[in-house]
Formats: C-alpha cells, structure tokens, sequence
C-alpha cells in the first residue's frame, strides 16, 4: 500500500481557506438537498472551498456498520482509519435527525423511507444565485485521504443482477489499494482473487460521483438516480481541472458534493467503482441567466466541460432514451456555442463524437458526450 499522510478531517487545511467538513451537522445521508433545507456554508460567487468528502464503502451496516473493525480485516491500521467515518459510522445519523439505514435492496417509486447509501456534503449557499441562473462548480484539485477504498457488488443491482453476487451472497467488496500517488496521478491496484499475491494495475483518476443543487420544492430526492439538478451523475470526466454546469433550481443554489471515486470505468457496472474519500478545492461561479442562455442554450441538465472536451449529457431510466437525450443535448449546444445546423451538427456527431455510457446502475441511467472543442478552433 502507498505511504501517504492520512488525511483527517481539518488536518492541513490552509489558513483563510473557507472549509467544510462531513460530520452529523453538514452529511445528508442517501438523500440530497432540496429548496427546504439550510445551507451550512455561504460563499459569493468567485470563492473557493476545501471539502472532506466521505465514501459510504466501510461504513454501511451491510459492511458491519464499523469502519475500524472493518478495514482491519483488511490490514489498515487504526490510526488509518479517518475519524470521521468513525464517528458518522457510530451515530448512524446524519443532518436530518433520523436514522439511516443501509443501502436499500430496490428503491422505491414514491418516497417510502428508503434511502441510499450516499454520504452527502453541504449543502453551500452561493450568494445572488436564482432559478434560471447556472452554477458552475469548479473541480480545481483532488486528493485521496486515504491510500485504500473498496469496489461493491450487492443486493443484485449490478448490470447483471441475476448473476452477481452469486452463490448468494448479498455482498461482495473488494478491497483495493493506492500503489503510487503524486502531483495529481496515480495507479490502484487489486487482487486477481480473494487471497492472490498476483494483482492487477490501473489508472486512478479521482472524481465525485455526486455534484449537484438543490430540488425545488420540500422532497428531499433519493440519493441514487441523477436528475436536472445534479446528483449522482458518476462522469468520471470530472475530474481536477473541470467544470459542471447545473441549472439553479431554488434561490442560493445549495450546492453539494459526494460519493467520491479514486476511478471508475464507464457504466460502473458491478454497482460501485472504487470508492474512497476524497479532499477536493472546488470553486463556485455564478452565470446570470441571460448569459447562460446565450452561452450554452436552454440547458434541461447538467453541461460537463473539460480543457479537451464539452460533456453534455442525457437521463432516463432507459438507456436508450438517455443516449437519445445526451445527442438532442449536444446538438441544441453545438447550436448555440458555435452556430451549427442540427443537421450538420447531428452529421459531425456521428463523425467524431464519442457517446460514453456514464452508468447503469443508478436507476436513471446516464449518457455524456465527449465534443472535442478543438475541432472548432478558437471562439
């Protein structure tokens, strides 16, 4: 395993740095924000802020509820362990005052009191942000707090549900590991099977899986399927050095961020990637609606953009409806950001554009597009 500096919760956080913790006061706990709630940090538009984000692998009562007992069957020492899973992992209870329970087998229609695994963050006021506006949440930097995290299988919900886990089992996690860590990249590595000295490599590439606003109106969303507002959209495009754009849907935005990766494939097909809990710098800007619309169209949902590329995305609970909102989504922005026919849009999609499966296994499944901005020269 990397030798890496543990990073607990407020431990080598700059001064002057706006910072916000997980704990019981600021973690939503497999639901998300809605216009109800109270923020627990307020920035202005410009501002940066340091957040400790918690993975929920290790800590749920699937896994035992005991995140020490837990990673020490798999030979992470106490003092690896970060102390605030430990202390959200013993109440069990987040901001909303009740307790929460384990990740649920189905998620229900209607709002039954199930919830999901999720530990959420915020959520964070942005002063002046009103409905029509769009927050972009700035990924400016990302390091793992931990140099280990854990790859789920559970409850049939993976892309093959009928067979796996098999042999009954409800759970299967596997543990893996940080072998090198520096200025930003990094390699992981897992086991060939359960015992083997034998692993294999590869690339991580931090992100979180959940980035988002507030809902409107006094629901709180399940933390599971991805919506206009955000939520759990696993783009693992989203990493240090992008951009979401989300559609303000209640005044201040009340943004939030979790289920933090150290990587993960697109589709995300066994249900979980490789969880584990991250630090990250995000920024917040504010782009009045009027230049929103003028700059990316009328958007119905999350707009990704990276130095290489424009990720706009599609939603459904139908892979196909999904892929097929990603390309209306990218050919209404080609449209607007660079003055193309949807004809010649739709034909250069087709050309040289890739359309990625972001995940299946979130209820709502997700599409994103990756639009090489080169192709077009300057603006």
């Amino acid at each position: 395993m990397h030798q890496q500096t543990i990073l607990q919760a407020g431990v080598e956080i700059p001064d002057g740095t706006a910072y916000l913790p997980t704990s019981v006061e600021t973690a939503y706990w497999g639901r998300l924000p809605c216009a109800a709630d109270s923020a627990v940090l307020s920035v202005d538009p410009g501002q940066e802020v340091v957040v400790d984000t918690l993975s929920h692998e290790g800590i749920l009562e699937d896994q035992g509820g005991d995140p020490l007992a837990y990673f020490a069957q798999r030979g992470v020492a106490q003092d690896a362990v970060l102390a605030d899973a430990v202390e959200l992992a013993a109440t069990r209870r987040s901001r909303l005052g009740e307790r929460v329970p384990g990740l649920p087998v189905q998620l229900g229609q209607a709002d039954d009191g199930a919830h999901g695994g999720h530990v959420v963050t915020g959520p964070i006021e942005v002063r002046g942000a009103r409905p029509g506006d769009l927050l972009a949440i700035r990924v400016l930097s990302t390091e793992p707090r931990v140099p280990y995290g854990v790859i789920s299988n559970r409850h049939g919900r993976g892309a093959l549900p009928d067979e796996y886990p098999a042999g009954g089992t409800d759970v299967v996690s596997v543990f893996a590991e940080v072998d090198t860590w520096a200025d930003g990249a990094g390699r992981g590595r897992l086991p060939l099977f359960e015992g083997s000295d034998r692993t294999v490599g590869f690339d991580l590439h931090p992100f979180l899986g959940i980035m988002g606003v507030a809902a409107a109106g006094d629901e709180r969303p399940h933390s599971v399927p991805p919506g206009p507002f955000g939520g759990n959209i696993d783009i693992n495009l989203l990493g240090a050095g992008s951009t979401l754009y989300l559609p303000v849907q209640v005044a201040g935005a009340l943004a939030y961020v979790g289920d933090p990766h150290f990587a993960q494939g697109d589709g995300e097909v066994a249900l979980t990637a490789f969880e584990a809990s991250l630090r990250v710098r995000l920024g917040f800007e504010l782009i009045p609606a009027s230049d929103a619309v003028a700059a990316f169209g009328e958007l119905a949902g999350p707009l990704g953009e990276t130095a290489e590329f424009l990720v706009p995305t599609g939603l459904d609970r139908d892979l196909d409806v999904a892929v097929q909102n990603c390309v209306r989504a990218a050919i209404a922005l080609l449209g607007v950001r660079y003055g193309m026919s949807p004809a010649h849009a739709y034909a250069y999609l087709s050309a040289a554009t890739d359309f990625d499966i972001s995940q299946v296994v979130d209820v709502v499944k997700g599409a994103h597009a990756r639009i090489r901005k080169a192709d077009f020269g300057p603006r």
